[in-house]
Parts: C-alpha cells; structure tokens; sequence
C-alpha cells in the first residue's frame, strides 16, 4: 500500500475506532510517518479463520482491539440469525480468560450480541477454555465465544468461537460467519446495549454457578481406576486460569500431595515468571521443576493459560525429571483408556502431524481409528459424524498438548486430562512403575516412535509471503528422497492429491495447506503453516524397530540419531526452497 492511501485508511480507521487509546496509537503513529508499523498494522486485517481471531493488541485492522472484537461479533450475530431458527432463545454463552482486554473484549461481545437481540451468557468470572465449550452444552446455547489466544505472549489475545455441537466452527459455518463480518459497517455504526438494560431484557443472563459443579463431576467421573495412592503432584497453572479447578478437582479425586507453583498459580496476564506462557518453551518449567526436587514429586502437570493444554513431567528409571512428548502423553493417555475401559466399538482419534503410533495401539485393541486435519475441531466434529454408527469415542489428541477424554467437552480439555494423567500415574505407582516405565512397556508392545518438530517465526506480512512461497516451492519442485530416504509417498491436502508408485489417488480430509511425505520403514515428514501463530512447521517421526530384548535406551539413541539426521536433510532442501 503507497504511503498515501495508507494514511487515509489509518486516519479514516482511527476516527472510527471505538477506543480512545488505540485510536491515539494510531494518530501518533501517523504523526511519526511510521510508514513501516502502519503497513503491517493496516497492510492486511486479521482473518477470522481456523480459531476465530488471534493477534497483537493494538490499534489496526491487523490487530485485536474493541473495534476488531465489535465488527467481529456483529458479524456473528448476524449469521447466527440467519441460520439458526431458534438463537433468540438459545443465545450464546461467553467466557473469558485472564489476559489484557479479555474482560472489555468479552463485555464488547455481550453487547453487541444483546443489541443484535442474541442472548449472551457470560460467565462472571474466569474460566478455562474447556469450561467454556462444556458451558455450551450446559446451558444449549447457539454458540460460544472464548477470549484467549491460548499459549501466545502476554502481548496477544484472541477470539475462538465454538458452534451449537460444542465443537470449534468448521465448514461451512466458518467461512459464512468470516463473510458475515465482511459485511459489517465501520465499527462506529454498530449499535451497543449496555449491560443493565440487557439485564432487564433477559439478553444478559449469568452462567449458573451450578454448571462448575456438573464440570468438576463429569470430569472425576472419567478417571478409570480411581487410584491415588501416595502420589505427589506438582501442578503450575502458568499464570493462567486453570489453577483452581485442577487443583480442586485433583484433592476432590482423593490426591492428598498436590503442590501449585505459588508464583504462577494465579492469573495474571503480564505472565511475569515468563516470556512464552507455553510449557514447551524454554524456561517456562522451571519453576516448576525447582519445586519439584524440593517436594520430590512423582509427576509435574502444566496447563497453558486458558487450560486447553497440559504438559507432563515424569521421572525416569534414574530418578530424573523428563518432560514427555505430546506424543508421548497422548499415546499413553490412549493405551491406558483402551485397555482399562471397557467400551463397545471405541474410537480414537488424532491428527495428520501427530505420531502413527496410536494407529498401532488401536489396531492391536480392536479399536477404530481415525486421523483429521491439524486442530482439534476437526477431531471433535469426526467423532460426532461417527456416533450414529455406534462408535463410541474414547479420546482424541494432537501432539501440541491437546488432549480430551471422552465426549465430556469436544475441545482440548487441560483440566480433565489432568485429572484423567495423576489417575494414570497413581495407576502405575500401584504396580511399581512410572510413566515412563510404561511407556516404555507400550513402545516395547507396539514400536518405538521417536518424533521432532522445527519451527521457524516469520512475522509480518513479509513473514507471511515467505511462508506462502516455501510451501509453493515444494509443490513446484517436488521431492523424491529425504537424506538416504525414499519417499513412498507425497500427501497434499491443498490438491486432496496423493502421489504414490506413480499414481494420484484423491485424499478425503478437507482442503487445508499441508504437504506430508511418507518414508520407507514407517518415517514420515509433514510441512505446513501455522494457524494460529506466524509460523512455518516442520513435523518430524522416525519409527525404529527394536530387536528381541533389546535394551530400550541403545534403540532410542539409534532412533533418536536417525531422527536428527532425517530432520537435517529436509531442512536443507527447505533451504533450498527458501526457508531462511
């Protein structure tokens, strides 16, 4: 955009906005001739896409602000109209976590949603994000509206939006409601109701109190084996807001050693303990970790901050805390389901960039498997397209920390799975082991899958042309090989195209910008942007076959070793194609 229309649309943006304070950020910005901040907060707008809305606070089309979150919500409280017969009575329930602007951005919604004649339900207090889509539910509500951006730094927030299925939109409804907003005028001429007038019209309802109590007693109904034990948890919440409830549903599940990390237990959304609220980002376990050796906890568990997510430490046959997977923590969490719960016709279910492992697992248990797109809505809606079958779903997860027991809350669930992990621990203390002593019993039984992932951050709209031309440069110059590694067969999910012994087959997993490779001997390397974050990722799995009484630690160096090589290899070709 040249400088001058640039600086009409800023100036036109800023007299439209809804808040003094971003549209002063602009103005000043304008002062300056910042041309280069102005192009990246009004050279593109932020798309509501895969999780709603997620970005940078601040004033802009290309930014979360009071005007982003007012257009958004008048959009969809006129999509909502158009296709749900019944939203006048149903509504939408509201919850929030603790972040910067998530308290104006969820009242925003609620009074625009009341204005637009759409009950709101808005939860009085915090809530996780589980909470949330199970408020849905409760309450059957039309729809939910979550403000979060999950496990992103302190300067973002964000706005996810789940349908009346309690699952997060998918097809087509995401792309009606992303037109719907379109659609809407500046944010200036969108009328507002404020809250008490909203009250007395019965468009502002509170979430009962009573619907914690209905989550916190479906969730300890979920453990399978109800062992305690003498086991010691350490918990963090990581400033966000799962702290209460995991630890209040951990001591009304009988755990008697339960230590929060004091510092980060309560939220704050300045995240003061740490830079990335994420606990697979360096540092950020450390805290924990630190109380860990000092209460010499059997496990570590970690939510991220609207509690979607959960981490798991346990400690090795030495006695060392080790941080798993989410491979490694969703493998388990499936076997130890399968194998402790009898259900008819079970189901699980994970994505296209977690480990094949589950796959194994299942086919050994007489289970059905299923694998979905990147993002747990598309696991959510696949296990309800399979209910009328008679398939019941038994869990589902995604190798970035998501994971849900389960048809309880068709979302990443940190705080049930939690709970559903300190069962599976005290569980495996009653019979003299660990963690990972079972999983290494489950590797031993079914393979052992070794797994990485590269993540390069692109910001920017440059960031986000990069990204674009590395994933066409694939596509363009496609590969045969990775390292000493032939490839068997290349997946394409933008083309529904797979290419295998040279002929193209149709994929039947909806369009989405991901390329995979599958390797000779069950490897296989998959490409794709983030949705959520500027990012291009790169995930990888190395499968290794164990010998007959081979010691467990040899094979997993071995395998380890050929991962790092297989992961040097790609990465050059990336280069190759433009990864910088």
């Amino acid at each position: 955009m040249d400088q001058e229309r640039l600086a009409t649309v800023a100036a036109a943006w800023a007299d439209g906005d809804p808040d003094k304070s971003t549209a002063n950020e602009v103005r000043a910005l304008l002062a300056k001739k910042d041309w280069k901040e102005l192009e990246e907060r009004f050279g593109a707008s932020l798309e509501f896409g895969t999780a709603g809305l997620r970005g940078v606070l601040g004033g802009g089309t290309n930014r979360m602000n009071l005007a982003v979150v007012r257009r958004t919500s008048a959009g969809l409280a006129r999509y909502l109209k158009a296709t749900v017969p019944d939203i006048g009575t149903r509504g939408v329930v509201i919850g929030r976590d603790g972040r910067n602007m998530s308290l104006e951005f969820a009242r925003e919604t609620a009074m625009v949603l009341a204005a637009e004649g759409v009950p709101a339900h808005v939860f009085e207090d915090l809530a996780p994000t589980p909470v949330t889509a199970f408020g849905l539910g409760a309450v059957k509500a039309a729809a939910a509206v979550m403000v979060t951006a999950s496990h992103n730094p302190p300067e973002y927030n964000g706005y996810k939006v789940y349908w009346g299925n309690g699952a997060q939109i998918v097809p087509p409804h995401d792309g009606g409601i992303a037109a719907a907003i379109d659609a809407v005028g500046p944010a200036s001429s969108i009328a507002l109701m404020d809250e008490a007038t909203a009250r007395s019209k019965g468009l502002w309802i509170d979430v009962p109190k009573s619907v914690e109590r209905q989550y916190l007693d479906a969730i300890l109904a979920l453990r399978p084996t109800k062992k305690t034990g003498e086991l010691s948890i350490v918990y963090t919440a990581m400033h966000g807001v799962g702290g209460r409830w995991v630890v209040a549903a951990l001591k009304e599940a009988g755990f008697k050693h339960v230590a929060p990390v004091p510092q980060q237990q309560e939220p704050d959304g300045a995240f003061p303990t740490v830079r990335f609220p994420n606990p697979e980002e360096k540092g950020a376990m450390d805290l924990s970790t630190a109380l860990a050796e000092q209460v010499k906890a059997d496990i570590v568990l970690a939510n991220d901050p609207d509690a979607d997510r959960l981490a798991v430490m346990a400690r090795d046959d030495q006695g060392k805390l080790r941080m798993l997977t989410g491979n490694e923590v969703g493998v388990l969490l499936g076997h130890f389901m399968l194998t402790q719960v009898k259900t008819p016709n079970p189901l699980v279910v994970t994505t296209i960039v977690s480990s094949v492992q589950l796959k194994a697992i299942a086919a050994a248990k007489g289970a059905r498997f299923e694998e979905t797109l990147t993002g747990f809505k598309w696991i959510a809606n696949r296990a309800m397209e399979l209910l009328p079958q008679g398939i019941h779903f038994v869990m589902g997860y995604e190798e970035a920390l998501g994971y849900t027991v389960g048809d309880l809350v068709r979302d990443k669930d940190g705080v049930g799975a939690a709970l559903v992990l300190a069962d599976m621990a005290a569980w495996c203390k009653a019979r003299g082991t660990t963690l990972l002593g079972y999983l290494e019993e489950v590797q031993r039984e079914h393979g052992l899958f070794v797994a990485s992932q590269f993540n390069a951050t692109l910001a920017g709209t440059s960031g986000a042309a990069t990204i674009r031309a590395v994933m066409e440069a694939f596509r363009a110059r496609p590969i045969s090989a990775i390292g000493s590694l032939k490839v068997e067969a290349a997946n394409d999910y933008q083309a529904q195209s797979r290419q295998q012994g040279g002929a193209t087959t149709k994929l039947a997993l909806p369009k989405s910008n991901v390329l995979a490779w599958e390797l000779e001997g069950g490897s296989r390397v998959t490409l794709r942007p983030s949705g959520t974050e500027p990012k291009i990722k790169v995930y990888f799995e190395w499968r290794e076959n164990l010998a007959a009484g081979e010691p467990m630690p040899g094979a997993r160096a071995r395998a380890q070793q050929q991962l790092t090589a297989m992961e040097t290899a790609f990465l050059a070709l990336a280069r190759e194609r433009g990864l910088p």
